[in-house]
């Protein structure tokens, strides 16, 4: 029974998390703003880090784990980097 209710789980928090990085391609599309644009990108990466995560737990392989630690990572860098830009017009000083 407790299996059917984890598959149950990552199967509705999986859609739930493609729902999510719809919404935030559509916000990357044809937001508004520049500020706009970057909080998508931010709000896609993590999304899409927890959906490897949820892969992961669903299949049983640590791949997926080590891959959404390297998307984390890039994420927060290009988050910063781009918000540094919309500041200065420059990323390196």
């Amino acid at each position: 029974m407790s299996e059917t209710i984890l598959f149950w789980t990552i199967m509705v928090s999986q859609f739930l998390l493609a729902g999510s990085m719809i919404a935030a391609t559509s916000r990357m599309i044809r937001g508004p703003r520049a500020q706009d644009r970057i909080l998508a990108l931010d709000a896609f990466y993590v999304a899409a880090m927890l959906m490897l995560v949820l892969f992961g737990i669903r299949v049983g392989t640590s791949v997926y784990f080590e891959a959404a630690l390297v998307i984390g990572v890039l994420g927060f860098v290009s988050t910063v980097a781009l918000a540094k830009f919309l500041m200065r017009g420059e990323v390196i000083e």
